[in-house]
């Protein structure tokens, strides 16, 4: 035999019913449908008034709000958004405020909302979500098998020029391998330093970097020129999972000693940068640092 189910609506008509035959009082009905008697009155009244309407579920919604925004706020606002489909709420209130500086205008957070509810903020496509092969797995156990490449925070020489510092670390020894000041992340102007490091100490077989250009692009795989060209030469180019610096430690301990002891201050212009840079890493790989395992 199958389960009886009633809804709540079934109930109320129910009770009603049985109320109107009389055999029950009010509280002896709402203990039998497990009601209070406030509740039990009120359906009464609703059903007196209304019928079987009155038995519906009413709205909770308030009938009035004492911080409601009044209409002819409303109205100044769409209509000065109308007029300007490219301004935010921000400039929208500043505009409006000059022209009506003795009015109650709302906060920008509620102008949002206004602007949202009245669809005159247009809807942003979300970019997909690309895929990651998730945390790099190879461990490190000899010299010149994994390199590790980055380029550390650009900052501006004195001169007022950019400059992008470019590092390449042997992943095992974390010897230095190259650490180049360059004017942009393109890879017109990073190719030249690998292929600087590729012929003076050899091939590695995989590449450590983060998704940052010019190491990684959007594209299927993301798979960017450098990459590619890592790939046509032998060298499987391996990304760390984005936001997650910390899967490519070595080379950022390394990132802050080379910004302590040669970033601040910034030299004059990229020239003198480089000066500095050469003598930091001549200091890194055969004064300062000399791992375990190459000076046992």
């Amino acid at each position: 035999m199958p389960w009886l189910e009633t809804s709540p609506m079934d109930q109320r008509k129910q009770f009603i019913a049985d109320f109107h035959r009389g055999l029950q009082s009010v509280t002896e009905l709402a203990v039998r449908f497990d009601i209070s008697r406030k509740t039990a009155y009120k359906w009464i009244d609703r059903h007196d008034q209304n019928g079987a309407n009155g038995l519906t579920d009413r709205s909770r919604r308030p009938r009035s709000c004492p911080h409601e925004t009044p209409q002819p706020i409303i109205d100044a606002v769409l209509e000065a958004r109308r007029h300007h489909p490219r301004w935010g709420a921000k400039k929208l209130l500043r505009i409006l405020r000059r022209k009506d500086p003795h009015a109650t205008w709302p906060a920008r957070t509620t102008v949002c909302d206004l602007l949202k509810r009245h669809g005159l903020v247009p809807k942003t496509r979300r970019r997909p979500r690309l895929s990651h092969s998730g945390r790099p797995l190879t461990p490190m156990t000899e010299p010149n098998a994994i390199w590790t490449a980055d380029f550390k925070g650009q900052f501006k020489t004195r001169d007022g020029v950019y400059c992008y510092p470019l590092t390449l670390v042997d992943g095992y020894s974390r010897y230095l391998l190259a650490c180049q000041g360059l004017r942009s992340t393109a890879i017109v102007l990073a190719r030249p330093i690998f292929r600087r490091a590729f012929t003076e100490y050899g091939l590695p077989r995989i590449i450590r970097s983060d998704n940052g250009v010019p190491f990684a692009t959007t594209a299927l795989g993301r798979l960017s020129l450098l990459s590619v060209w890592w790939i046509r030469l032998g060298i499987y180019p391996e990304l760390i999972q984005p936001a997650h610096p910390e899967q490519n430690g070595r080379h950022e301990r390394m990132h802050r000693t080379l910004k302590a002891e040669a970033t601040k201050p910034p030299s004059g212009n990229l020239q003198a940068q480089q000066t500095r840079f050469n003598r930091f890493r001549a200091e890194y790989n055969d004064v300062s640092y000399c791992p375990t395992s190459l000076c046992a």
